[in-house]
């Protein structure tokens, strides 16, 4: 079954470590974390993202398109990432994220993706 980690942090606190001179130690851990996800057979995708700030929302409300600038909702951590894997059941999914760099800055949220049946005819 696939599962999608989300991984949500604080922008702010991110931005400050990298300052401090944690990027080279932060992208060490998430490369090993993510050749062990590839040697397990459990990575299916994965991907870091742009700070929330460069985020487009578009919403329709009666008809009509609206399209605004930056996160719509104001949180205290933003999507940061997500890996998107292949896990036996939800505890190793779980397993999977609680291994992740992320889990210890911030928050992971684990879920399962939606299988739809095929259409037949």
């Amino acid at each position: 079954m696939q599962y999608m980690l989300l991984i949500h942090t604080d922008e702010t606190r991110m931005r400050e470590a990298m300052a401090k001179g944690g990027a080279p130690e932060m992208m060490g851990a998430y490369r090993a974390y993510t050749e062990a996800m590839k040697q397990a057979g459990a990575l299916v995708a994965g991907d870091a993202l742009q700070p929330s700030d460069t985020a487009t929302v578009v919403r329709v409300r009666d008809g009509k398109t609206q399209v605004l600038d930056g996160p719509y909702a104001e949180a205290k951590e933003q999507l940061a990432g997500y890996y998107l894997i292949e896990a036996k059941d939800l505890d190793a999914a779980l397993e999977w994220a609680a291994r992740c760099p992320g889990a210890s800055m911030g928050t992971m949220e684990v879920r399962p993706v939606m299988v739809f049946a095929p259409a037949t005819a």
